[in-house]
């Protein structure tokens, strides 16, 4: 469904007539752009805005269909862009994305929105307040929408270290690294840092051509965008490495958290093992004497002395003695 339509002249809002053609005409008159926001539209929905605006239909279907990773595509009349917000449930512990699909055109934005981590009510609110940089017409759309977006990851990345650094804890914890939902949270937080890398990894390469840079941006700017915009867009992409920094320090230290609790596990799994070999090896002692003299021969040394029974039980208890002394030095015990 349309959840927002209003022409922008001269970085004011005024609200855009319900036909949208008239709209695009009013705007392209008054030397501003219309800005349409939507929100998991159907196809039917859609189709009038893809007529009246002239978007690419493979365009078009990954806006329907979603499910896409970070990408720009640069098509003839448009330029296509998808991110994937995220936003962070700490009462879960999960990683939740969305995706905004922006269309770019020389004096139109067209957003389409997918799933309940991707709110843009608040960058057109804080875009209406700045009439100077609403002013710059769609490209400043779009960088409001990729700068809070990137700005969110910054908030998560910073959310999921502290969650790590309480996993290290439960790990090295002497009662706590042998939990039996240890592991299985390690991992748990292994598949959130994954689905906030598949969000954040991929954005790079459109934020590199949005801003003019490496050997993409090389070969000229991006259509549809401001030359004037390259540094804001570069802006974003340093805040988007610092993000890929963190996600990929994420990885390696949950992985290394995770190899340090097997190695405890393993560790204390041999313990317990030389434990129960020092205990069976002091059961064994006393199990093999009464063995021999619990077989029925007639003739065996001091089976018929008096003091034959105190000196058995003698003999069992220094043998215990003598082995848990042993073990305890060995700290088998």
């Amino acid at each position: 469904m349309i959840v927002d339509c209003a022409i922008y002249r001269h970085g004011q809002r005024t609200e855009g007539p319900e036909d949208l053609s008239d709209a695009l005409a009013a705007a392209r008159a008054a030397g501003g752009f219309v800005w349409i926001g939507l929100y998991e539209p159907s196809e039917r929905e859609f189709d009038l805005v893809t007529r009246e605006f002239g978007l690419h239909p493979l365009a078009v279907e990954d806006a329907l269909k979603a499910h896409q990773r970070p990408k720009l595509e640069v098509y003839e009349d448009s330029l296509f862009v998808v991110l994937k917000p995220v936003a962070y449930e700490p009462a879960s512990d999960t990683v939740s994305a969305g995706e905004v699909m922006v269309f770019v055109g020389d004096c139109f934005v067209v957003t389409v929105r997918h799933g309940a981590a991707s709110p843009l009510a608040a960058v057109r609110h804080r875009l209406e307040e700045e009439p100077e940089m609403l002013h710059k017409g769609p490209t400043a759309v779009l960088y409001a929408i990729a700068d809070a977006i990137v700005d969110r990851y910054l908030e998560v990345a910073t959310e999921l270290q502290t969650d790590l650094e309480e996993v290290e804890a439960e790990v090295f914890r002497p009662e706590g690294g042998g939990a039996r939902n240890t592991a299985s949270r390690i991992y748990g937080f292994k598949r959130q840092v994954l689905e906030f890398r598949r969000a954040t990894g991929p954005l790079a390469t459109p934020l590199t051509r949005l801003a003019g840079t490496g050997s993409l941006g090389s070969g000229g700017g991006v259509p549809f965008v401001h030359e004037d915009a390259r540094p804001f867009f570069r802006d974003v992409g340093d805040h988007l490495a610092r993000v890929n920094e963190s996600v990929e320090g994420l990885d390696r230290l949950v992985s290394d958290v995770l190899s340090a609790h097997l190695a405890q596990t393993g560790v204390r799994q041999n313990d317990d093992m030389r434990k129960i070999s020092a205990w069976a090896a002091m059961a064994a002692v006393p199990t093999m004497i009464a063995g021999i003299y619990g077989m029925n021969f007639d003739h065996m040394p001091e089976l018929h002395w008096l003091w034959s029974y105190p000196a058995v039980i003698l003999v069992m208890a220094l043998l215990e003695v003598v082995l848990y002394r042993l073990f305890k030095r060995r700290e088998w015990l």
